[in-house]
């Protein structure tokens, strides 16, 4: 809106007397009109009207302004600048500054205006030019107008609204929530923000930010020529989420529009003014404004009090940000070079070829510095690319976004590590190389005491063949039906391991530990058929899953669930103990859990007060660090297929693990996707693609998953009341950002397009990073049977080890 009232009136101290005419009524009015009409606010600038110093641009709605100011502190120098209208004077907050290192003074009278060629020139009273715009392509006397929005971005377009220069492709210090900052164009690192010299000096300082473009796959912050900080480094997550207020969020994304690769926030409705900048100090900054208290309020910074700057722990140290106080360490394998680590670290066993190594896995690290890239690898040949390379002495391996043309990204390091960080709740895992340990020789016996040890071999002599004959019966027993079972369940698995040592317990075992399968030692029943509870000799407590006859998992799903269960371990994971096979019965010994299984406690309103926040955070956590194991870090993609929660036990702490592989099918090579005629699983888990054609891959473990976290209605998390959805008995004590990043996390994983799905990896990097921007989620779409699904058909829908379950669009 562009000021021109500098008039005083004092119109309603006009006296109108009897001698007054009528004339002096319309002269009145046509004044006060004209006054009204002078005061009268615009976002647009003409050639015919230019701005100078005093006037004001303000977007239609007040939120942003531009004009000319002068820093605090400076009476003379005047710049050409936008800032939020809406923060009060003293707090004047600039976000854009045209002629940052070319400044004016009033003296000079300069003014902002739209030339002939359609270019926007400053210029001041004896035609200097001070600051402009290249439109090179813009035709003479076009009509161009310049306009505020209310977005903060100045755009320059002509009257059929073709834009011909905007702010927003020009930042100074700050990016805006809406503003495309440019960070790849065409395989090329393009844009910067460049930081102010100082509080009080707009002109340009010495920090920048953008993306490193020898890699371009780090965001970095540089002081001069130097790296002064790594924000953060490109493994596939798009972003992050931060609650900007109780009922806000803004959301920080890496948008990819094929070559080109944009950074952009973006606020929910109702969310404060929010802002990124770059300060004269180099700290990367996130605020939103503070109307009670009149301030900006900090986010999230990097680096953070004074840590995280470039190498501050040295070569193969990093900095431990999981401590009450960040601190320098040396990584495995290293010692410190002087008195402490800050100084960097050495090897305490020097590599070498000949004497071998082993590789050791760093979990949430935020990997070195001066990496080399590999292109098109899977996970398999990155880590055998440096397992070869004697000179290679570490990777890190990372899925990237489905939109890029190379969706693997494997990283490997030569020479010493620089850089690293280690986080509670943000990074990957970086595999570490070590050497070897040195062979222990075997020392010699001096003495071999014959006598005693003729004499001590007799007896033993005895007892063994008393034992063998009082045992011989029953190990033949136990002989015949490990042989029937080895003979059920072949001597390959599809794994490609040989002669696997499958874990056999004898029927008689089973039966005296149940008390012949006691309905007082039940633990619960299932489509399967039943549990018992078991004390092994030795005083083991066991879970015994009795097969029935008439359940719907055979011999295959069996031979199925053994096979991987004795070669996938794993936290988060359900242990196998034992099995049998005899006559009829086919049984699996688990591991007890006391807690039994997840649904017990979420459906139950009179144990659901059991799981307060931070267990049922735990547990998400650990379920999704259970998928990524089965999905990536297991020597084969593990696609589980029945993930819900009656499939999620609980241990004595809480812990989860995942139960029932009946289900489970494996992928080789390099297989991302695979067909069945036969539709297994539990409906409202199963993914809309794996009902409809059969198909499944990950993604449908990440959709199960995703339903884990929400059955809720979309609208809830539309209106912004997601709040809402949190069970009564928590919602008072749980922080909300949590909570938050829960729904959303579920959100993203149960959209209907497969490709929009995060991986397993992407989900436990979003949960357990608090400050990583999370990207919006699409609507999801319900998915109903279709009409012509016989009964028979919904027989095998519930081939599942537990009875399918008709799952309807409400919340529990």
């Amino acid at each position: 809106m562009l000021h021109y009232c500098s008039l005083k009136s004092n119109l309603g101290k006009v006296k109108m007397n009897g001698e007054g005419t009528m004339g002096t009524i319309c002269l009145t009015v046509f004044i006060l009109l004209l006054l009204i009409c002078l005061c009268q606010s615009d976002d647009q600038l003409t050639s015919a009207r230019p701005l100078s110093p005093g006037d004001l641009l303000i977007s239609k709605n007040g939120v942003f302004a531009l004009g000319f100011f002068s820093p605090v502190g400076s009476n003379e120098s005047l710049y050409v600048g936008i800032w939020f209208h809406g923060i009060p004077e003293h707090n004047r907050t600039i976000v854009w500054v045209a002629n940052r290192d070319n400044p004016t003074t009033t003296a000079s009278t300069p003014t902002l205006a739209i030339s002939n060629s359609s270019d926007l020139v400053l210029s001041d009273s004896k035609g200097q030019t001070l600051w402009r715009t290249q439109n090179i392509n813009a035709a003479h006397d076009s009509g161009a107008f310049l306009v505020l929005r209310d977005t903060g971005n100045l755009v320059l377009q002509l009257p059929n609204t073709s834009v011909i220069w905007q702010s927003f492709d020009h930042p100074t210090d700050t990016i805006l929530p809406g503003m495309e900052f440019l960070l790849i164009h065409r395989g090329r690192a393009v844009a910067r923000l460049i930081s102010w010299r100082s509080p009080d000096d707009p002109s340009t300082g010495d920090f920048s930010f953008g993306l490193d473009p020898v890699s371009n796959l780090q965001l970095i912050i540089w002081n001069g020529a130097k790296i002064y900080c790594r924000i953060s480094v490109w493994n596939g997550v798009l972003g992050g989420m931060y609650p900007s207020s109780p009922s806000s969020m803004v959301y920080q994304t890496i948008v990819n529009k094929g070559d080109e690769f944009y950074l952009e926030i973006v606020v929910s409705g109702g969310s404060p003014y929010s802002r990124i900048m770059l300060d004269h100090t180099g700290t990367m900054k996130l605020l939103t404004w503070d109307s009670n208290s009149s301030s900006w309020t900090v986010i999230s910074e990097r680096p953070e009090g004074g840590y995280g700057l470039y190498d501050s722990c040295g070569p193969n140290g990093y900095c431990d940000f999981t401590e009450a106080a960040p601190a320098c360490h040396c990584l495995e394998g290293f010692e410190a070079v002087g008195l402490n680590s800050s100084r960097g670290c050495r090897r305490t066993e020097p590599l070498q070829c000949s004497k071998g190594s082993h590789f050791v896995a760093l979990p949430r690290m935020r990997v070195p510095d001066k990496f080399m890239l590999l292109r098109n690898r899977t996970f398999e040949q990155c880590a055998a690319e440096c397992s070869r390379n004697c000179s290679c002495t570490a990777y890190a391996y990372a899925n990237l976004s489905s939109g890029m043309a190379d969706q693997s990204r494997c990283l490997v390091w030569t020479g010493e590590l620089v850089d690293t960080w280690k986080s509670s709740n943000y990074g990957e895992v970086l595999y570490l190389r070590l050497a070897n340990p040195p062979v222990k020789t075997k020392t010699n016996l001096v003495k071999i005491v014959v006598p005693v040890t003729a004499c001590l071999l007799l007896p033993i002599c005895i007892a063994l063949v008393c034992i063998y004959k009082f045992k011989a019966g029953k190990w033949r027993k136990e002989e015949i039906q490990k042989k029937l079972m080895l003979g059920y369940l072949g001597t390959s698995n599809e794994l490609g391991d040989k002669n696997v040592e499958f874990p056999f317990v004898s029927f008689d075992d089973i039966v005296a530990a149940t008390d012949n399968f006691s309905d007082c030692h039940m633990l619960g029943r299932g489509g399967f058929g039943k549990v018992y509870k078991g004390m092994l000799k030795g005083g083991k407590e066991v879970a015994v899953k009795r097969l029935s006859q008439g359940s719907g998992q055979g011999i295959d799903e069996f031979r199925n669930e053994v096979v991987l269960l004795v070669k996938l371990q794993h936290r988060n994971l359900v242990r196998l103990l034992g099995c049998c096979i005899h006559e009829e019965e086919k049984l699996l010994i688990y591991e007890y859990l006391p807690n039994k299984s997840l649904d017990a406690f979420l459906f139950d309103n009179s144990r659901k007060h059991v799981l307060d926040w931070p267990t049922r955070f735990k547990i998400v956590k650990g379920v999704a660090r259970g998928l990524l194991y089965l999905h990536q870090d297991s020597r084969l993609t593990i696609i589980h297929r029945d993930l819900k929660a009656s499939n999620i036990l609980l241990d004595t702490k809480m812990s989860p693990k995942i139960s029932d592989f009946g289900m489970a099918r494996i992928f080789g090579g390099n297989q991302q996707l695979a067909n069945t005629t036969r539709v297994v699983g539990t409906y409202g888990y199963m993914s809309p693609e794996y009902v409809t054609s059969g198909a499944f891959s990950v993604k449908s473990d990440t959709y199960s998953f995703g339903v884990l976290l929400l059955e809720i209605a979309w609208t809830l998390w539309e209106d912004g009341n997601a709040m809402e959805l949190v069970d009564s008995s928590v919602a008072e004590n749980c922080p909300a950002h949590e909570v938050l990043r829960c729904i959303h996390v579920g959100l993203l994983c149960v959209q209907d397009n497969p490709n929009a799905r995060p991986l397993m990896s992407s989900v436990v990097f979003m949960l357990e990073n608090e400050t990583t921007l999370l990207p919006a989620p699409k609507e999801p779409v319900y998915f109903a049977p279709r009409n012509n699904e016989t009964e028979e058909t919904r027989r095998n829908m519930e081939g599942s080890l537990n009875a399918s379950i008709i799952t309807t669009l409400e919340g529990r």
